[in-house]
C-alpha cells in the first residue's frame, strides 16, 4: 500500500513568478547600479555602470530600463543620470535627518534647562511648530487655540513676526487679525505692530499668559538666510521668575549649535 504524505505543503510558487531569491538579487543588483549613477554627477553610459557594478551588460540594460521607466533614472544622449523618484528619496532622507538633528537638540535643552522646548519656522505664510520636547513631569502648552491663527498671543508666533519686514507682518495679520484668547492678550493689531517694531533684533521674546492662562513663554530667533525660525520655552506662571535667565541660558547654547542647525534649517 502506497504512503500518503501528510506533511504541509509549503506556499505554491508560480512558475511563471520569480523566485524569491531572484527577486532579491534583482533588487541588490538594481541599488548597485543606482549607488554607481550617483557617483556619476554627469552622467554614465550602461557599459561603465555594468563594469562598476559587476554586473553582465544584458542584466545591466534590462535593469537600467526599469529603472528608467520606474523614474528613478532618466537617460539622455546615451547617459544615465538620477531621476526624480531617487530625488525624491534623497529629499526625503535629508528631512529626517534634519528632523533628528533638530529633535536631538531640543532634547539636550529640555534636560539641561528642564522645560518643555519648542522649534518653529515660518514658512509659506504660515506658523509651523515642527518638532516639540516635553515630558510627563514638564508637559508642552496645549494647542487649544489654533496656533497659526493665534501668531500674536504667544511668544513663537511673535518671536517669527517680529523677524518679518514690515509688508510680510501686514499680511500675516491681515488673514488672523488679532483677537482676544485671553484677559492678556494684546487687544488690537496696531499694538501688536508697535510691540514686534520694538523688538529688539536677536533678543528673546517674552509672553506671559497671552496665550495659556497659567503658562509663560520665552522665544529666541533664529534668523538663517531667508528663513524665519525660533526656539522657544515655556513654563507654569508660578515659575516665572526662572524664564528669562533660562531663556539667555538656552540662547548660549543655541550659539554653540547655530551651525549646524543652519544646515539642518536650509535642507
Amino acid at each position: 500500500m502506497a504512503t500518503v504524505d501528510t506533511a504541509p505543503a509549503g506556499p505554491k510558487v508560480s512558475a511563471s513568478e520569480p523566485h524569491p531569491t531572484t527577486l532579491i538579487g534583482s533588487v541588490r543588483r538594481a541599488m548597485r547600479l543606482l549607488e554607481s549613477v550617483a557617483r556619476h554627477e554627469h552622467g554614465a553610459p550602461a557599459k561603465l555602470l555594468a563594469r562598476e557594478a559587476g554586473l553582465a551588460l544584458p542584466t545591466a540594460y534590462h535593469l537600467l530600463r526599469t529603472l528608467v521607466h520606474e523614474g528613478y533614472l532618466r537617460r539622455e544622449k546615451g547617459l544615465f543620470f538620477l531621476g526624480e523618484a531617487a530625488e525624491r528619496l534623497s529629499r526625503s532622507g535629508a528631512q529626517q535627518k534634519r528632523r533628528s538633528t533638530i529633535a536631538d537638540a531640543l532634547g539636550s535643552w529640555r534636560d539641561s534647562i528642564g522645560a518643555p522646548v519648542y522649534y518653529a519656522v515660518y514658512r509659506g505664510g504660515e506658523i509651523e511648530v515642527e518638532c516639540v520636547a516635553d515630558t510627563p513631569g514638564n508637559p508642552a502648552v496645549a494647542e487649544w487655540a489654533d496656533f497659526r491663527e493665534t501668531g500674536h498671543a504667544h511668544a513663537i508666533g511673535q518671536c517669527l513676526l517680529s523677524q518679518l519686514d514690515r509688508e510680510g507682518r501686514r499680511n500675516h495679520l491681515d488673514r488672523y487679525p488679532v483677537r482676544s484668547v485671553t484677559p492678556y492678550t494684546v487687544r488690537d493689531d496696531q499694538t501688536m505692530i508697535r510691540r514686534l517694531e520694538s523688538t529688539g533684533r536677536m533678543q528673546p521674546v517674552i509672553e506671559r499668559q497671552e496665550y495659556a492662562l497659567g503658562t509663560v513663554c520665552a522665544a529666541i530667533p533664529l534668523t538663517l538666510g531667508s528663513t524665519a525660525a525660533t526656539v522657544a520655552i515655556s513654563m507654569p506662571s508660578h515659575q516665572a521668575e526662572r524664564l528669562l535667565p533660562a531663556a539667555r541660558r538656552l540662547q548660549g547654547e543655541i550659539d554653540t549649535l547655530l551651525g549646524t542647525l543652519a544646515v539642518s534649517i536650509s535642507i
